[in-house]
């Protein structure tokens, strides 16, 4: 479909609005608006222009993501991939921050990535593309 020209947001269902909302702050996200709507939601973005929605109505979050952490394997989105331009640097920020690494650095044929894990287990990747 030749009219799509860009992901407009991330849809995210999560337990608690001030933990979520917390941990993406130390990534650089700004709350907008919430909670809004019927369902409701919550809107944080980053300078980048990545915009997300917080779908507030999750139950308490566990030790594990179904869709990653489990034997058998169900569909659904697995993670986000965020670019960036400097690894060394997010590393670093994250130690700051003391957000865990839970993957990585790995080297793909694309470059090399980090992943981590929000409150409630989202997987979070951090790009860089090889140059």
């Amino acid at each position: 479909m030749q009219q799509i020209t860009r992901v407009n947001h991330l849809g995210i269902r999560v337990f608690s609005l001030a933990s979520s909302r917390a941990f993406y702050e130390k990534l650089g996200f700004k709350f907008i608006v919430g909670p809004v709507g019927p369902e409701p939601v919550a809107i944080m973005e980053h300078a980048s222009g990545v915009n997300i929605n917080f779908i507030l109505n999750a139950a308490a979050p566990t030790e594990t993501n179904v869709l990653m952490d489990e034997a058998v394997k169900k569909a659904g989105y697995t993670h986000v991939a965020l670019e960036v331009n400097d690894m060394d640097a997010v590393i670093a920020q994250l130690k700051t921050l003391a957000i865990d690494i839970t993957e990585g650095p790995v080297v793909f044929p694309s470059g090399t990535s980090v992943f981590i894990r929000d409150p409630d287990c989202n997987v979070i990747e951090f790009h860089q593309p090889k140059k």
